[in-house]
């Protein structure tokens, strides 16, 4: 019976993501209406006369584009319990998030609305599209390893914040929180070291089917276990694991080692497109890894194009204008009250029916010294190249700029490999050559070795990053390294560690 009932709720989950894709814009019209009108009491609906929008020309003229410094003032004053300022009523969750540009912690509004409308709704979508593709899945049959962050309730006034993966679990309906591992006093500890400890203990023994959690996370988890049970395999703990949902940094990087950490011919990856600030796509085709996006689930959607290696902002235009294979940086007026915000993520379309996207990067990782205009997904490419062609497993990279003293220069890696490469000179050859195929700019500069010379490489101590993020106090899944630096201020930094 129970099985009969959930086949009808997929079923009918199904049909309604089939009619969002059938009538795309439709469906982002009506979100940029219903939120609009929700919230043209608000503070910040009265000052841009949300009353008087009535399209999208009204929308994009009347709002200017916001980022996080520019809504901070906003932000402040709903953490004080002030009502109906960027979003209606007062708003209890705060969503903690790294990665501003004076490097404190950003605090995202988590509504009603967004936790249940956005969040919510796409974990369920993700479930039906899921177990749509693998009918024959076994994985409810077991429990879900979620590792997420950490939560800590200020005490100073009446709101929670803490990461977003730790507001879910807490939110979370009591039949999905029989169905997940480790018990909710673990999941929502602080302290990252003793979290892994007790993970460890609690799951060790349980019929985990499925995980989620940051790649880069996750992989620690992982070879803690297989350490302290004294495993080649995590199949060898749990044989029934069929499943690794996984978002917040490209999973090419990871893949080789988490097929030779599982070691099992009929594991699935799930690729979702999930952070703090709403839950954006999912991966819809288990063969393919670009991700559908969500469409209905309270975020109107607007791209900023990469023209001449620069973001274009006058050139800012809605879902419908999008085309193929362009770089946009992507801008969401959310359900939470982030309104024409620029979440700093750049994206571009593999399919316009469906509309499909791939993550290319941040809009802050990159290099475009030599105008070369390397991105974050050009280089995620070619070390994964590079690794499969000389048998080496990545665990992190950064890369940026050198100078020499004749005006050329050349791009700085420091890699740390879990396992390195047969020959560095051809993974050097490989990785620069795989560059040169996907980026023409990059080929072009690289001419003759006049202005670009090819890579250096710097191989570092195996969990150099990780002991990097823990002596800046900076251990946990919203934590990342940036991959791509503009200039040399952070590796000079990771220079003195070495």
């Amino acid at each position: 019976m129970l099985n009969k009932l959930l086949s009808i709720k997929i079923e009918n989950r199904i049909k309604l993501i089939e009619k969002v894709i059938q009538n795309p814009i439709q469906y982002q019209n009506k979100i940029l209406r219903q939120n609009i009108d929700f919230a043209k009491n608000t503070i910040i609906g009265k000052k841009y006369n949300f009353n008087k929008i009535t399209n999208y020309t009204h929308f994009k003229n009347n709002i200017p584009l916001f980022n996080y410094e520019l809504l901070q003032n906003f932000i402040t004053q709903m953490k004080i319990q002030k009502k109906n300022v960027l979003w209606p009523g007062t708003i209890k969750w705060f969503a903690k998030s790294s990665g501003t540009t004076n490097n404190k912690s950003k605090f995202i509004p988590i509504s009603k609305e967004s936790l249940h409308d956005n969040h919510f709704k796409a974990g369920k979508d993700m479930l039906s599209l899921y177990l749509n593709n693998y009918p024959a899945s076994q994985f409810l049959k077991g429990k879900s390893l979620m590792i997420g962050g950490s939560q800590k309730i200020n005490r100073f006034s009446n709101y929670y914040s803490g990461d977003l993966s730790a507001i879910i679990i807490k939110n979370l309906p009591i039949w999905v929180q029989l169905k997940r591992s480790p018990s909710m006093k673990t999941a929502l500890l602080d302290d990252w070291e003793k979290k892994i400890t007790y993970i460890i203990k609690e799951a060790k023994n349980k019929n985990i089917t499925s995980i989620s959690g940051v790649p880069s996370w996750t992989l620690i988890i992982i070879k803690k276990i297989m350490q302290d049970l004294d495993v080649k395999c995590l199949s060898d703990i749990w044989p029934n694991l069929e499943l690794y949902m996984h978002g917040g940094v490209s999973f090419q990087n990871y893949r080789e080692s988490f097929n030779y950490c599982i070691n099992k011919k009929n594991i699935n990856y799930l690729e979702l497109y999930n952070a703090s600030e709403g839950f954006f796509a999912i991966q819809n085709e288990y063969n393919k890894t670009d991700l559908l996006l969500l469409l209905n689930h309270g975020i109107f959607y607007e791209f900023i194009p990469l023209k001449n290696g620069e973001f274009n902002y006058n050139s800012i235009i809605p879902l419908e204008d999008v085309k193929l294979n362009q770089i946009y940086s992507m801008t969401i007026s959310t359900n939470g009250g982030l309104w024409r915000y620029q979440i700093g993520d750049t994206v571009k379309f593999t399919s316009l029916k469906p509309y499909k996207i791939k993550i290319v990067g941040r809009t802050k990782s990159f290099i475009n010294v030599f105008g070369e205009e390397l991105n974050e997904n050009n280089a995620n490419q070619a070390i994964e190249y590079a690794c499969r062609k000389t048998n080496a497993i990545l665990n992190e990279y950064t890369a940026g700029p050198i100078f020499f003293d004749d005006h050329s220069g050349a791009h700085e890696w420091f890699i740390d490999f879990n396992i390195h490469p047969t020959d560095l000179n051809k993974f050097t050859h490989h990785l620069d050559s795989k560059l040169k195929m996907l980026n023409s700019d990059y080929e072009a500069k690289r001419e003759k070795n006049i202005l670009l010379k090819k890579p250096k490489i710097n191989i570092l101590q195996k969990n150099f990053f990780l002991n990097y993020l823990k002596s800046k106090n900076k251990i946990g899944g919203q934590n990342k390294i940036q991959r791509l630096h503009n200039d040399r201020k952070n590796l000079s930094e990771i220079i003195q560690k070495i």
